[in-house]
């Protein structure tokens, strides 16, 4: 198979934290029939394996050595939510305050970005018919020719309010300060402040939850490579 040859058609959205990529995509994928691949996952599942180790995430040593054997796996139906790793189900673990906090610095590991990059495109290829993917640098790097690339992003004052309504237990000003911290973070692996050429922002600062689905499957439906429904 060449570069960019797949079966079906690929959605691929990147955005900053507290954008709703991940909700949106999931919702997106519903409506047009297609899998769902939530990249942040794995990130999320080797951190977890990491931890479990008792080794620092923050040492790059110890992460490479945590590749050895890793398996992960995820839901593709949109309507399902579960990951396993080396088929234990560590769905509510990954999403825990310790295994986030350590994310960012197994993202740093170039070895796991490579790794992670080559079982996602091979996802990717394989998905009819279509996958619609969500994830730090997917647009850019995991699928330069991926047939709809969206930065799907939000004010800061917006991200915050709609994360905090998802964390009851923290206040705005916390809410705002970890998403700006994370973003910063993450900034320095990847670029997803800022549209890459032939990217398309989606910007839902004064859109809802339906009208920013609504409007990410209408920029799937204009590329014409599957049928309205």
């Amino acid at each position: 198979m060449t570069e960019g040859a797949h079966v079906g058609v690929i959605v691929a959205v990147d955005g900053p934290a507290g954008s709703g990529k991940s909700s949106v995509s999931r919702a997106a994928a519903a409506a047009r029939g297609f899998a769902f691949l939530d990249t942040g996952a794995a990130y999320r599942a080797l951190a977890w394996r990491v931890l479990e180790r008792g080794a620092d995430p923050e040492d790059a040593a110890a992460v490479e050595r945590a590749l050895d054997g890793f398996r992960v796996e995820s839901a593709e139906d949109p309507g399902e939510r579960w990951v396993r790793v080396d088929g234990v189900d560590v769905t509510e673990e990954i999403r825990t305050p310790r295994v986030t906090a350590a994310v960012s610095g197994i993202a740093r590991v170039a070895a796991v970005r490579r790794t992670l990059n080559e079982g996602f495109r091979a996802r990717l290829a394989a998905a009819e018919p279509g996958i619609v993917a969500e994830g730090r640098d997917i647009t850019t790097v995991v699928a330069p020719h991926a047939d709809v690339r969206v930065l799907l992003t939000a004010s800061p004052e917006v991200r915050a309010s709609r994360r905090a309504k998802e964390l009851p237990d923290e206040s705005h000003h916390e809410v705002a300060r970890s998403i700006a911290e994370r973003d910063a973070r993450d900034s320095r692996v990847v670029d997803f402040l800022e549209a890459a050429d032939g990217v398309t922002t989606l910007d839902s600062t004064d859109l809802d939850f339906e009208g920013t689905v609504a409007a990410l499957v209408a920029l799937v439906r204009q590329v014409g490579l599957e049928p309205v429904a």
